[in-house]
């Protein structure tokens, strides 16, 4: 499945933060998003999965295999959300209900899509721990938000993104409050799940250094606005726009940091 985004402009309470945006997502591709903060970046994903904030409306086209997103109501989206696209988000701990138990909310888009429950959904819940890489997979299922760490909870919502078997998984920042060892660990895991979902990808980031371990392609955002685009081998070796190098030159200062990847 395809997803296209044409003209695609935010506006919050009359003023326009992403002016215009288009770019497209092939079935099986890796595209990447990647701004400061306030670029517009993140409302362009909640754009896309229909999770803008109040105040917030969306002008232009989203057209997921061929349908228009845009001005569908929220009972013609909820069997879209979940099962053909799903979402990871930039700290799970606020993304998670801290009173239930990790497992339940899991496989959540699975009940909802599929109709797993009781014993089967017992038992996704902990292959999809398992899948995920986290250890002792029964223990964690039944465990509760605040008893695991920060690279635990995120990859508990990448497990509930999996849950429905979405052709599109949409990471707003997935990695961001992750030490580097745990962050490294998270987009092998990420990369590897995807290729094995025969999934696509949409990874929303700041940083080009992450977006060159995870994206093949990728469009820059200024103020709402698309300053560049093209091959992430591309903007890391002949950047045009100021903008792209001046992420890149952050790049290069996380990877020779004392405690980066390098």
């Amino acid at each position: 499945m395809s997803l296209v985004v044409e003209d695609l402009s935010i506006e919050i309470d009359g003023a326009r933060v992403v002016d215009r945006v288009g770019f497209d997502v092939p079935a099986g591709a890796r595209v990447g998003i990647i701004g400061e903060s306030g670029s517009g970046k993140s409302l362009t994903a909640l754009a896309i999965m229909g999770l803008l904030p109040d105040g917030a409306t969306a002008h232009g086209s989203i057209r997921w295999e061929g349908r228009e997103l845009i001005g569908l109501s929220e009972r013609e989206r909820a069997p879209i959300r979940g099962r053909e696209m799903a979402m990871i988000f930039q700290e799970p701990q606020t993304a998670l209900n801290p009173i239930r138990r990790v497992g339940p909310q899991m496989v959540e888009a699975a009940r909802i899509h599929r109709g797993v429950r009781g014993r089967p959904a017992a038992r996704l819940a902990t292959q999809l721990a398992r899948d995920v890489g986290l250890p002792s997979p029964e223990t964690v299922v039944a465990a509760y938000p605040h008893q695991l760490s920060g690279g635990q909870r995120q990859r508990v919502g990448i497990a509930a993104a999996l849950a429905g078997r979405p052709s599109l998984i949409v990471a707003d920042e997935p990695t961001t409050a992750l030490d580097v060892t745990v962050q490294k660990g998270i987009l092998d895991l990420l990369a590897g799940l995807v290729d094995d979902r025969d999934a696509s990808l949409l990874f929303i980031t700041h940083d080009l250094a992450v977006l060159a371990q995870i994206a093949t392609h990728a469009l820059v955002l200024d103020r709402g606005s698309i300053v560049e685009s093209g091959e992430v081998d591309r903007l890391l070796s002949v950047p045009e726009h100021p903008v792209t190098r001046g992420l890149l030159r952050d790049a290069k200062a996380t990877l020779w940091r004392p405690g980066g990847t390098s």
